[in-house]
């Protein structure tokens, strides 16, 4: 089974700057790590390897700092790495980012299934999975906690609900994403970190996958930006020490008076 996971690599959640001109992420110069919904997918992926034999393929797209976080999936145990790297490419939104990464596995090919985390810790957005699935034209299943069998081209999972979860059989190839009920992660090997220095990454510009600058990054997103700010934190408050009625009048009042 040949399986291409997807992952991004995200600013540390105490290092988010922002371009004020673009109102975009700045991702250069920024301590980063591996979204870490995608470290299930990549264990999800690799453990389906173990099991059904074949090989795992780590995909992102971002600049060239992105090349330690394809190298730290290595480690871990994925066979080849791929990174969609273009100046054109800044600035994508999640459509344009799904697309751009729809091209990419075209290019590699051969795959039985794709797998992404269930969502960014940055954007916490959950559309790129999806979003791929459909410019692939793949079936797909969101939110996955288990795989049950893979048999006969077909996959059986549980897709996890507020109430419990769905059994659902999928063909494949398929798009899955997938959350950290699925598995535990595993630590890096010293194997796995010795291929990580040898295994050659392999760079796809924006015309290797056959796109124009009209269509990718900021100037094809649908979806851009207006304005970034930080909320006030506004700390005032009034602290009651009342029996119930009493103090329902009183929150009653407040509400009347700010509108609500």
């Amino acid at each position: 089974m040949n399986i291409i996971v997807c992952i991004k690599q995200v600013p540390d959640t105490n290092e988010i700057k922002i371009d004020p001109i673009t109102n975009t992420m700045i991702r250069e110069g920024v301590e980063s790590i591996i979204n870490p919904f995608d470290l299930y997918a990549v264990e999800e992926a690799i453990r389906l390897k173990e099991k059904f034999g074949g090989k795992v393929i780590a995909l992102s797209m971002g600049p060239a700092q992105v090349e330690k976080a394809l190298r730290e999936t290595v480690e871990l145990g994925v066979d080849e790495i791929y990174l969609a790297s273009d100046r054109k490419f800044a600035g994508a939104d999640s459509w344009v980012t799904s697309l751009t990464l729809s091209h990419a596995i075209k290019v590699i090919g051969n795959y039985d299934l794709l797998l992404f985390g269930q969502q960014a810790i940055d954007g916490d957005t959950g559309q790129v999975g999806p979003g791929v699935g459909a410019h692939l034209h793949l079936p797909q299943v969101g939110f996955v906690k288990k795989i049950e069998e893979v048999k006969d081209g077909k996959m059986t999972v549980q897709r996890l609900m507020e109430d419990g979860y769905d059994r659902v059989k999928v063909s494949l190839p398929a798009v899955l994403t997938v959350v950290k009920d699925i598995n535990t992660p595993r630590l890096p090997s010293l194997r796995g970190k010795r291929n990580a220095k040898n295994v050659e990454l392999k760079i796809l510009t924006a015309s290797d996958l056959g796109l124009n600058e009209n269509e990718i990054g900021l100037n094809g997103s649908p979806t851009q930006v207006v304005k970034i700010f930080s909320p006030d934190l506004k700390k005032d408050g009034e602290k009651y020490e009342l029996p119930s009625e009493e103090l329902a009048e009183i929150l009653y009042q407040k509400l009347k008076e700010l509108g609500k």
